[in-house]
């Protein structure tokens, strides 16, 4: 078994509205040198898997299908395994 960890993000071509607007209530906060905010969403979860290589397989299908836009953001994930 093991414990993923998934970190998707906008790609960098991709204007990030959301990071922007954090940006600018930094700014408000007088934290002038925030700059390049870009926000994002951490998944975190197990595979039910004694093999690694099917493990990641099986993590990459389930993120390029159904929890990142293929189109628009990007991810990269981590597998520790449980013993």
């Amino acid at each position: 078994m093991f414990k993923v960890k998934v970190i998707i993000k906008r790609r960098p071509s991709i204007l990030d509205p959301q990071g922007k607007a954090v940006e600018k209530g930094a700014a408000h906060l007088g934290l002038t040198n925030i700059k390049n905010t870009r926000i994002g969403r951490f998944i975190e979860f197990t595979v039910d898997s004694a093999d690694r290589k099917a493990a990641e397989k099986e993590v990459n299908e389930y993120c390029s299908k159904l929890l990142s836009n293929p189109i628009m953001e990007d991810y990269e994930f981590s597998l520790e395994e449980i013993k």
